[in-house]
This record gives structure tokens, sequence and C-alpha cells, in this order.
């Protein structure tokens, strides 16, 4: 086991290999010359590390038209890297998060394909107040008043649990470092949140921003001030 931990950790400690994986965590596609930009290294160094990371099925390749895609094989891949992030000395993390060029990612941002920062922290805390999930071991479940919850939202919950990954879970926010809510549960909610504007994506960022619809939303389902 210790070996093949060693081998994966050495795929994700190379400088380049760990700007492709934090490019992917805002759960987009790329292609490989995006990925070179964004490493900033050639097409020809980018092809070897990707084949690598294929190979150790941290990635997965599809081929549309003339053009290759590349992103995550699975979520957990994502959760491991955001994961990484908590293992910052304290100095180093409180001089990254407290820079005001990262304020807007430490507030709100996707983290793969949920809603982490200061904001997706203090909603999963509002979830557990409120007693619309309980915390278990690793996981969380859905209460009755849960599933009255999402379903007012309407979300389909029973679809959510028929998917191949884990329903609900806490995941460590790298800059709040507290938890907030993953998995299919958590993917639903960002999913539904964009759907009804009360969130934005940014554009070549992970940033999330608040709309005044959201920010009323926000304050009656959850408490939450913004």
């Amino acid at each position: 086991m210790e070996k093949e931990i060693g081998y994966i950790t050495s795929l994700i400690g190379d400088p380049v290999r760990t700007n492709i994986l934090w490019t992917l965590l805002d759960n987009k596609a790329y292609t490989a010359t995006e990925l070179a930009i964004s490493a900033d290294t050639s097409p020809q160094n980018i092809s070897m590390h990707l084949n690598k990371l294929v190979k150790a099925d941290l990635l997965v390749v599809e081929s549309q038209g003339r053009h290759k895609y590349y992103r995550f094989s699975k979520p957990e891949v994502a959760y491991a890297i955001e994961a990484i992030g908590n293992l910052l000395p304290t100095e180093k993390h409180k001089k990254i998060v407290t820079n005001i060029d990262n304020s807007s990612i430490k507030y709100c941002r996707t983290c793969y394909d949920h809603l982490a920062g200061r904001i997706g922290v203090l909603i999963t805390e509002a979830l557990l107040k409120q007693k619309i999930i309980v915390e278990n071991t690793n996981t969380y479940s859905l209460t009755k008043k849960g599933n009255i919850f999402f379903s007012e939202l309407d979300v389909n919950i029973d679809d959510l649990k028929k998917h191949r990954r884990i329903f609900a879970k806490p995941c460590l926010d790298w800059s709040e470092r507290k938890h907030h809510l993953a998995g299919s549960l958590g993917a639903a909610l960002l999913d539904k949140m964009l759907l009804l504007d009360y969130i934005r994506r940014t554009k070549k960022s992970r940033a999330i921003v608040i709309t005044s619809k959201g920010q009323k939303h926000l304050y009656e389902k959850f408490k939450v001030s913004v």
C-alpha cells in the first residue's frame, strides 16, 4: 500500500502536474493546449504529464472532433487535491488567505462540483443547525425536514441516491479549515443555486458571485448575511 501511495504522491507532487490538477478543480474539461498555457510549459511537456495522470487514473480524456479534453476521473481526485491545501503550515496558510488577491476565492468559490469558501461553510453550518442534515462518521444524512427542504428546491433526492458516488459528505475547506457540503447533494445544491440565479460563475476563476436575489435567499433560508 505504501508503495502505491508513494507513486500517487510523486505524481501529484510534480509542479507542472500540481498546476494541472489545481486548474481542473473548477470542474471544467480542458485541452492540452489550455493546460500548457496554465502551467506555463510546452505542448510536448504537457502531453507527457497528462499521459502519466491518465495512466494513473487521476484524469480521463475525451475526444470531441479534433480536440481532446481532460478532466478528473472521479470526484474523489478533486477532494484529495483540495484537502492537500489543509496541510499548509499555519503561517503560509495565513499569508495566502489574507492576500487581498485571494479574497474572492476565499469568500465564495467552487470546489470541483460543490460550493466552498466562507459561504459554503456557513451554508453547511446552517443546514446542520436547522437539522436539515445530520453528521455521521465522515458522512451527512438527510433528515425528514431535509427531504422537505430539498423537495421545495425541486431537488430529486431519490435520483441523487442512485448516483455511483457518496450522497453527502463533509469536505475540509482549505481556506476556512472547516467543513463544507460535498457529494451528490452538494453538487445538486450548487447546480440549483446557479439555475435560480442566486449565484453566478466568474470567467477564468473558481470565484462565485452572489446576486441580490441570492443574498435574499441566503438570509431567508440559511440566516446567512452577505
